[in-house]
């Protein structure tokens, strides 16, 4: 995927004569290339637009570049299980492991769904109380699976660490509980493959249909042991060797890596196993699901490769952890629902001072590139939601439209586009954010603020951890969510161990 690895802070004083103008290029939001006057209006703004279609002009004007906010979707969640991971073991997470966008699609708020494939877009937002700032939500989600009813069959060939790392307990027992279960889970028509790897690869299984082989996949399986060195490049070269030897028309072939991905054999710069990602999942529509395991883990190196495998990754370290990803979330990490999907947010700026979205760095698409569709974006699976979150400065007494978020995809099987559309004005901003009734909106804040803290950040009106901590607990005891008091937990934990190196947030929030 393109990616544009920059700071996205838009800032405006814009021309009068604009009504959108564009986003993304630095502190002052101008570019030469940008710079435009006339009447524009956001994409597929349409009074008339209908929802699941694609706009009919894709040549029309659109608004400059410095006005809007573009980047493909992401349903990563490994960041936020590492960091939590990290912080349960006594110790800070690196900073540049913590992506904000994977803490906050760790939760799933409640979006109404679409029919079929595609997308429902829903915008709120409110005010966080630093001055003129204002969060604002977008989010898109899928239509659930039914459990019962017809999927295409998956083929997925499991590509598995053996290396000398994976013997601590937490990686290979883990991975071994973690096929047992889904074994257990995949139907009779699905098929699947065993690669390992350690210094070299080695196919333990080729593609083989589940019906009448449980029992000998289980055996190979509870076989498996640990030895020498992480060959990572062998194992996926070998790996989409067997994939694509195995491919089945009409079924959803992926690659899942399980590892903990400390690369120190072969070619352990992720640059050559990207290339061969990217010609199989363009020749054959082979996607890779990266599963993390491990206190020590290559966070960075599996997120490249699910990038470039038009994929995601995920991380687990109990088994009850593990149960979530291959029993309750099996039908999002199989059946697609969309391809190379990309969000598209426009901000007014009659009402727009300016405007940053929380994370997403390594997921930014040029701004002309929304509606190429030979740019990749992000595949996403049934069930699933994905939230943007912005910090919006408004200009004083605005009233009227703030922002139109516009999400484009392929549809799995025809690869034909369609895009979704929704608006927000700002009448949506003027309840507290850490009011009453605001529960959703809150637990994407806290779980946002806090990996900006954890990666030194400096957002507008972020509370100190302690506070986090306080509104996540309240959050969790009004749910009873079992998940939002981990996130207390680790909150806590995060702000025990900053004081302990000095840190204390007292005063300055961002002190230390």
């Amino acid at each position: 995927m393109k990616r544009l690895h920059k700071a996205r802070f838009a800032a405006g004083i814009l021309a009068a004569g604009l009504v959108l103008t564009g986003c993304g290029a630095g502190e002052n939001g101008t570019r030469s290339s940008d710079r435009a006057s006339g009447g524009y209006r956001a994409p597929d703004a349409r009074p008339d637009a209908r929802q699941d279609e694609a706009p009919e002009g894709e040549q029309r004007s659109r608004p400059p570049a410095d006005r809007l906010s573009t980047f493909a979707l992401d349903v990563d969640t490994a960041s936020y299980g590492y960091a939590r991971r990290t912080l349960a073991e006594g110790r800070l997470p690196d900073p540049a492991s913590v992506r904000p966008e994977e803490f906050v699609n760790s939760f799933r708020p409640d979006y109404p769904r679409p029919e079929g494939d595609g997308f429902s877009v829903t915008i709120d937002g409110a005010r966080t109380g630093d001055d003129g700032w204002s969060l604002v939500r977008v989010g898109l989600a899928t239509a659930a699976a039914d459990r019962k009813g017809e999927r295409p069959p998956a083929a997925l060939t499991f590509v598995v660490d053996i290396s000398g790392s994976m013997a601590e307990t937490g990686r290979l027992d883990l991975v071994k509980e973690s096929l047992g279960i889904l074994t257990d889970e995949l139907r009779d028509d699905d098929s699947v493959a065993l690669v390992t790897f350690s210094d070299e690869a080695e196919t333990r299984l080729p593609m083989t249909k589940v019906k009448g082989q449980r029992e000998r996949i289980h055996g190979i399986v509870d076989e498996l042991r640990t030895t020498s060195s992480t060959n990572v490049e062998a194992g996926v070269r070998t790996g989409y060797d067997v994939a694509v030897e195995g491919h089945r028309e009409g079924a959803t072939n992926r690659v899942v890596l399980l590892s903990d991905a400390l690369a120190n054999t072969g070619d352990t710069d992720a640059r050559s196993i990207l290339d061969r990602i990217d010609k199989e999942r363009r020749e054959y529509g082979i996607t890779l699901f990266g599963v993390g395991v491990g206190s020590d883990y290559g966070d960075a190196f599996m997120e490249q490769l699910a990038d470039k495998g038009d994929g995601h990754t995920t991380y687990v370290s109990t088994v009850e952890q593990a149960r979530k990803v291959f029993v309750d979330q099996l039908p999002a990490n199989i059946e697609l629902r969309a391809r190379d999907a990309k969000a598209q947010v426009a901000f007014d700026p009659k009402t727009v001072e300016r405007f940053r979205l929380i994370g997403y760095e390594n997921r930014e698409v040029a701004d002309e590139d929304f509606r190429n569709d030979r740019v990749d974006g992000g595949e996403v699976g049934a069930g699933h939601t994905v939230t943007a979150l912005y910090a919006v400065k408004t200009r004083p007494g605005a009233d009227g439209p703030l922002a139109t978020a516009t999400v484009r995809w392929l549809d799995p099987k025809s690869r034909a586009p369609h895009e979704n559309t929704g608006s927000v004005g700002t009448g949506a901003l003027r309840s507290s954010l850490w009011g009453p009734g605001h529960d959703s909106l809150q637990l994407t804040a806290v779980s946002a603020y806090f990996a900006d803290r954890l990666r030194r950040g400096d957002l507008p009106g972020a509370p100190r951890l302690s506070e986090l901590a306080e509104r996540s607990g309240a959050i969790a005891e009004r749910s009873g969510s079992k998940v939002v008091r981990e996130l207390t937990e680790s909150i806590r934990q995060a702000d025990r161990l900053l004081a302990e190196q000095g840190g204390a947030e007292s005063g300055d929030p961002y002190s230390g």
